[in-house]
């Protein structure tokens, strides 16, 4: 079975490694976090002493790292220590500039690159039931699929360099516009005395009917597996969906596109992170919402 490195063992990284073991692959694992290392290493990968000696003779480097900064500082260390014609995929969300300044640096030194971020949050990481959001060439998808298909459900090529992180910073302003739209709705039923479940009922049938209800519902009771079960534990930290609506303010600058409700939204998740729930799973938005004040 081929080998392959892994880059940044976080809480999205760790586990998605973990699958790459059990799928039979030799997994070389590199982070900076002690802790991280020794899980990876619990879970079977071996350890490398730095980025670059993780990638010497592995088939496929895999990244998944904080930021585009992050992103750039590593792939300058690992990708000339590359054999060329191998691949290497990144799936941390970051902004599209980065990523195609990435890309750019891979087929500089023949190696093929997909960018491949990835939605299903930690639970998803665990059970290998990610989305990938793929860009990169053909023959790059080609080789990075069967790879991330160990690791996720859904694996959509969504162009050239850089598509998948403009497709996933897209997702995850929907998801957060209606997010904040679900958590509204509940906190005006709570206002008119209604009950959560009945709410739920309803809207889950009807037209008002989105995942951020049916699957993340921001109210304890009617979703059993939502984190408003478990005091809002992410999950999905509200931190990192400031970090996304960041991007895609950014990329709707950069593209000239008009996001009001994103840019809203952005605003909304800030002020809840200012005021010290950026750790707070990004569906307690609802205990921010229930405080704003009343307008005349």
């Amino acid at each position: 079975m081929a080998t392959i490195a892994f880059i940044g063992l976080g809480n999205m990284g760790g586990p998605m490694a973990a699958n790459l073991v059990k799928a039979g692959y030799k997994v070389v694992a590199f982070d900076l976090v002690e802790a991280s290392r020794n899980q990876a290493k619990s879970d079977g990968a071996t350890l490398a002493e730095s980025a670059a000696a993780a990638v010497k003779g592995a088939d496929t480097v895999v990244t998944m790292l904080p930021a585009g900064k992050h992103v750039l500082t590593v792939w300058n260390e690992v990708v000339p220590a590359m054999t060329k014609g191998t691949l290497i995929i990144d799936c941390s969300t970051i902004d599209v500039e980065s990523s195609k300044a990435a890309h750019v640096l891979a087929a500089k030194h023949g190696v093929g690159s997909v960018d491949a971020p990835v939605s299903g949050g930690t639970g998803g990481a665990k059970a290998a039931t990610l989305t990938f959001m793929c860009g990169g060439d053909e023959k790059s998808f080609a080789a990075a699929k069967p790879v991330l298909e160990k690791m996720g459900k859904k694996i959509v090529h969504c162009g050239g360099a850089g598509a998948g992180q403009g497709v996933k910073i897209c997702n995850n302003m929907v998801l957060a516009i209606s997010m904040i739209g679900v958590s509204e709705a509940f906190s005006l039923a709570e206002k008119l005395g209604l009950s959560h479940q009945a709410v739920f009922d309803v809207v889950s049938t009807s037209s008002g009917q989105c995942w951020s209800l049916t699957s993340y519902c921001p109210v304890p009771g009617p979703v059993p597996t939502s984190p408003a079960n478990n005091d809002y534990k992410p999950g999905f930290a509200s931190a990192l969906m400031v970090k996304d609506l960041t991007l895609a303010q950014d990329a709707a600058k950069a593209a000239g596109a008009v996001t009001p409700l994103g840019k809203h939204a952005q605003e909304i998740y800030k002020a809840f992170d200012a005021a010290g729930h950026g750790g707070v799973d990004f569906s307690g938005i609802i205990q921010h919402v229930r405080e704003l004040p009343v307008r005349s």
